[in-house]
């Protein structure tokens, strides 16, 4: 009966899914039918008016005027219920066909309410909270007027030096999988009709995250089986999820840049995957592929338009050329209308046919954007996301009555407390870790604060990071007398508390690093108060992972906070003094130092293993350093301590049908409650192609009180053995596993397990 119930909404679902598509199919075909060529062409234009957020060299002239012609099908960078509102005023009372504009921006970590960055939240392994935080910024987005976030950004990074890092989910393909999905299912909520949800813009389009050196926008090369199996199950995961757009990267993929790969945007994307979307391209990666060597404007508009771009981001060579080329035979009209029709149709997902300002509504504007429970939200995802590095003896948490000596170029600041890609963000607005001190205690515990360094002493690099605004701010006095005032105050406390790291502009996009550590300015601070001989407790507010040596070796404590948006201080505050037990976990690899870069858990074994950190002559390892990472994936310490029993399998051979279960039992050895990440990795031993030494396939979050046990299984079939192999054939093979389960990706328990067929 059940199962007929079942049948019977699958079905009427099903028919009203087609009634819809149908409804929408007549509505384009007729409007279609009125256009010009050069109103669909018009459509396929994005531009960006200037004035506003601008998030690349070049920005877009007379718009107003090609609004008015019908020449463009979108804007962005345009902020605020009422420019919008005036905006799209503009495309319904004076264009020809009264065709209403799309709105997009990058809504990236929060919108104006500004969350963790993305690698920040990716740590707190929180599938839940991490969709929660993309409807919260949908909510807010679509309430000052907009309707398409460049977001997410699920490129696999495994060099530390590439800026973007911290943009993304880190370097596992699994966890960025689950969290591409999360956040799909955040932004869209399944129905991008309704006046609170956005469409998702997965990005970038493919493989950007390797970028050779880490430098950004710099080249990609990979084989076919690298690609299906470490780096395109994020942008899968999205488009399975329902992704109303995707975004080309910049980068070339087999020497062809993915604007213009037909492969890529066509054969993959929408044959073999099945995505029916739109595509847009990133910020002038058209005009760009003129430098990759494709030809002049016209030539390079043509092969992208060729390969299945549908929309142009600021360059305007669609708008300018694919007359021309129509003319002379390089594209065919079918594929100007296919583009134009797939943007006008998530237009009309939108509603914004049925209503133009449908997003623009000031009263929802004032109720929504900065409102209190956002704030809660934002402090809340920030205690997730941080990681404790380091806490020997139980330095951490402090208690509330002792004497801190609060020192760091980051600890009263707060501009860089946003982090990266926060363009819709004030950091007037935001809590630095002094406030939220004080915030905590209710100003009655003896802090006593000095800046002790500038993040950097080194103009060229301040000048570099701050083209947006003040982020590295060279305080007057010279580097000692900071140094002797944070050294005087030390002395005069309990404990020594240290915000030290990155400028939120020395990561995100075109913030590339050769060197990863934290700058020399504030190393020299950190080893001058270690002769102090207190308590050294580091903060670190980084957007990528940092070359943490010394720190580590010096620091009685290390909280790893990342950038931690707008209600930074106040979450730090409350890890510092225990209010909340740290739990994030490391999705990202941390080298012990530059030379290591890539380094990443999941790596393939090579024919000479190095086993273990001891040097072995004509084994692959370093002479200078040793393979292993400083904290490995999956890391992160808490204030109790969880005791992992054996591994239990419920079989030892198993026929493809069955199912394998594995368990342990998670003890909370500590004194007080606390969260902890159970993670399953699994290791093909043998297979028709090299495979890694191990693949996260699963992990669970449990919370225990202390002395509370809790048993963890996860259910294993051959849909986790399976692999694309050197035939592209996504499938398993037979015979013998390792199975692990563990606190992190290096600490496991281990056993082996045969499939049989």
């Amino acid at each position: 009966m059940v199962r007929k119930i079942l049948f019977c909404i699958f079905s009427f679902v099903v028919l009203n899914v087609n009634a819809q598509n149908a409804k929408m199919k007549t509505f384009i075909d007729v409007l279609m039918k009125k256009m010009t060529l050069e109103e669909k062409i018009g459509q396929l234009n994005l531009l960006t008016p200037g004035g506003g957020i601008v998030t690349g060299a070049v920005v877009s002239k007379d718009v107003e005027t090609k609004i008015s012609n019908g020449q463009v099908g979108g804007l962005f960078g345009v902020i605020g219920e009422s420019k919008i509102r005036q905006a799209q005023e503009l495309a319904v009372t004076t264009s020809r066909l009264k065709i209403p504009l799309m709105f997009g921006s990058d809504v990236i970590h929060g919108y104006k309410t500004t969350f963790p960055i993305p690698l920040g939240l990716s740590c707190s392994w929180d599938m839940q909270m991490i969709e929660r935080s993309a409807r919260i910024a949908a909510t807010e987005a679509t309430a000052d007027g907009l309707n398409w976030a460049f977001s997410p950004m699920v490129d696999i990074a495994r060099d530390p030096r590439w800026g973007r890092i911290a943009e993304g989910g880190g370097e596992d393909p699994y966890l960025g999988s689950q969290i591409a999905k999360a956040m799909i299912t955040g932004y869209q909520n399944g129905d991008l009709s309704k006046d609170n949800t956005l469409m998702a813009c997965v990005k970038h389009f493919a493989l950007y995250g390797a970028a050779e050196g880490g430098r950004d926008y710099n080249t990609v090369d990979m084989s076919r089986v690298r690609m299906y199996n470490e780096y395109l199950p994020p942008y899968k995961a999205a488009v399975d999820a329902g992704t109303g757009s995707v975004m080309s990267s910049f980068n070339v993929i087999d020497g062809i840049p993915a604007t213009g790969n037909k492969w890529l945007l066509t054969d993959l994307l929408r044959k073999e995957w099945g995505f029916k979307g739109m595509v847009v391209s990133d910020y002038t990666s058209v005009n760009e592929m003129i430098d990759h060597g494709m030809g002049d404007l016209q030539q390079v508009s043509a092969l992208a338009l060729n390969a299945g771009l549908d929309m142009d981001m600021v360059g305007e060579g669609f708008l300018t050329t694919l007359k021309k080329s129509l003319q002379e035979g390089k594209v065919k009209l079918k594929q100007i209308d296919d583009a134009c029709k797939r943007i006008l149709e998530a237009k009309y997902k939108l509603g914004l046919f049925d209503d133009p300002y449908r997003y623009c509504n000031a009263e929802r504007a004032l109720k929504e954007i900065l409102s209190s429970d956002k704030k809660v939200a934002a402090k809340e995802f920030a205690t997730n996301s941080f990681v404790l590095l380091k806490n020997s003896k139980n330095v951490l948490p402090l208690k509330k009555s002792t004497n801190i000596a609060l020192i760091g170029p980051l600890a009263n600041d707060k501009s860089n407390m946003l982090g990266t890609w926060a363009v819709s963000g004030n950091s007037d607005f935001a809590i630095p870790v002094l406030e939220g001190l004080k915030n905590a205690t209710g100003g009655g515990i003896n802090i006593l604060y000095a800046k002790g360094a500038n993040i950097s002493d080194d103009t060229s690099i301040a000048k570099k990071v701050n083209v947006f605004g003040t982020r590295i701010d060279i305080d007057k006095r010279n580097p000692q007398e900071m140094i002797d005032e944070a050294t005087s105050i030390a002395e005069r406390s309990d404990v020594v508390v240290v915000v030290v790291g990155e400028a939120s502009e020395m990561s995100g996009e075109s913030a590339s690093r050769s060197l990863l550590q934290i700058p020399l300015s504030q190393q020299n601070l950190i080893k001058e108060l270690k002769k102090i001989g207190k308590p050294l407790v580091l903060v670190i507010m980084t957007g990528r992972p940092l070359t943490l040596g010394m720190e580590n070796e010096i620091a009685d404590a290390i909280l790893l906070t990342w950038h931690a948006g707008h209600e930074a201080g106040n979450a730090i505050a409350d890890v510092l003094f225990g209010d909340f037990n740290p739990s994030g976990k490391l999705t990202t690899s941390f080298p012990k130092n530059a030379g290591q870069v890539p380094i990443y858990y999941n790596h393939l074994n090579t024919g000479r293993p190095n086993a273990g950190d001891e040097f072995q002559k004509f084994r692959s390892n370093y002479l200078d350093v040793e393979n292993s990472p400083l904290f490995p994936f999956g890391y992160g310490l808490s204030y109790t301590t969880f005791n992992y029993s054996d591994l239990k399998l419920s079989a030892n051979k198993l026929k493809p049908n069955e199912t394998l279960m594995a368990s342990v039992t998670v003890t909370n050895t500590g004194h007080v409650s606390g969260k902890e990440t159970v993670q399953l990795y699994i290791r093909d031993l043998v297979g028709s192609i090299a495979r890694p030494v191990k693949e996260l396939k699963g992990f669970q979050k449990i919370d225990l009180q202390a002395g509370e046990s809790k048993t963890v299984s996860f259910a294993i079939t051959t849909n986790d053995l399976k692999f694309y192999n050197n035939n592209l054939k996504y499938d398993w093979e037979a015979g013998e596993f390792e199975i692990m389960i563990g606190t992190d990706s290096k600490n496991i328990n281990k056993g082996k397990v045969q499939w049989i067929k």
